[in-house]
């Protein structure tokens, strides 16, 4: 499967095994979605459980909250993550604050599902990262897979979790994985290890990394799009990093990422989002608590520039092989 596939077959297999699954936003219903993540799901279980809303996210959001208080498990999608901010006072001041407001008396089950980051051309209202917004918050989880067999486990995991989850989707691996020297894919998902999706129910705990090339001279640890750059920067190096797929942004696999640093003695921290407040700072700063005395060299970390998304530049924003590759040679020879 692609990772639109394997998304869609998620949808499917909730909505087959609990009724209590509805799917809604904007375009999703007849349409689709955008990115076609919801095709033939309203046909299947018809108007009432996938449906169309007004352009509005505060108030898909907010429906949503309401829904998950009164039982329901209601998945739903922002079209592009840059366009949650008008929801974000629901998400951040009612759904993460639910469960403690009411002393477990409601909770708020709901999967917010968002495509995130560039490489569409989409400008600067279509490429956004958002992510360090929604980690800071205390009762949200947020989770952001990089292949189709992660995207269907974790979002399966998190539709059936009692909490909030923010689900983010980087588009530019819905059709393929993104070495960061193309712009696109360099290869199908159909021939990719990661695309032997099984068709019907399994879970990716929410809280697990997961070691995707093991090493011994340097840990990497990245999210999403940036974990095949910096697969293919250690490869084109020559140096045995150790590549982390966090998988479960907050809250961490904290005890993946502190063994493998101890091991190795050094560490580069990669994503796509501006470097400044990231959620590189929050890793670094985790790894500096947990591993000074076994570090060898400084931390790095390698992201997005600190300015509005460059639209015409964002080939150059991204962080590509050759930056990470620069990092992880300074590390080897601090």
């Amino acid at each position: 499967m692609t990772m639109v596939q394997a998304i869609r077959s998620a949808l499917d297999v909730m909505m087959a095994r609990d009724e209590r699954v509805v799917a809604f936003g904007e375009d999703v219903g007849y349409f689709g979605g955008v990115f076609r993540c919801t095709e033939g799901l309203q046909a299947k279980y018809g108007k009432q459980r996938c449906f169309d809303t007004p352009i509005c996210e505060s108030g898909i959001v907010g429906t949503a909250i309401g829904m998950g208080a009164y039982g329901l498990h209601p998945v739903v999608e922002i079209q592009f993550a840059d366009y949650v901010y008008p929801a974000y006072d629901q998400l951040a001041s009612e759904a993460a604050r639910l469960r403690h407001r009411s002393a477990g008396e409601f909770t708020a089950p709901i999967t917010v599902r968002m495509p995130c980051g560039g490489g569409i051309y989409g400008g600067q209202t279509h490429s956004q990262s958002p992510e360090a917004i929604f980690t800071q918050v205390c009762g949200l989880r947020t989770v952001m897979p990089c292949n189709p067999y992660d995207a269907k486990g974790l979002l399966i995991a998190s539709i059936e979790c009692e909490d909030p989850v923010i689900f983010l989707e980087p588009k530019r691996l819905y059709n393929g994985p993104f070495d960061g020297h193309h712009e696109r894919p360099v290869t199908p998902w159909a021939r990719h290890p990661q695309a032997a999706v099984p068709e019907g129910y399994y879970q990716v705990p929410l809280d697990s990394a997961a070691i995707v090339r093991p090493g011994a001279a340097v840990t990497v640890i990245t999210y999403g799009t940036t974990v095949h750059v910096a697969l293919c920067a250690a490869s084109e190096t020559g140096i045995d990093a150790e590549v982390i797929d966090l998988r479960s942004l907050w809250p961490l696999d904290l005890d993946t990422l502190v063994n493998s640093v101890r091991k190795t003695g050094r560490c580069v921290i990669v994503h796509e989002a501006t470097l400044s407040c990231g959620l590189g700072a929050e890793l670094l700063a985790l790894v500096q608590e947990h591993c000074f005395y076994h570090l060898e060299a400084p931390v790095e970390r390698v992201a997005g520039w600190d300015t509005p998304y460059p639209h015409a530049q964002e080939w150059a924003y991204f962080p590509g092989p050759g930056r990470v590759g620069a990092a992880l040679k300074r590390v080897m020879e601090a």
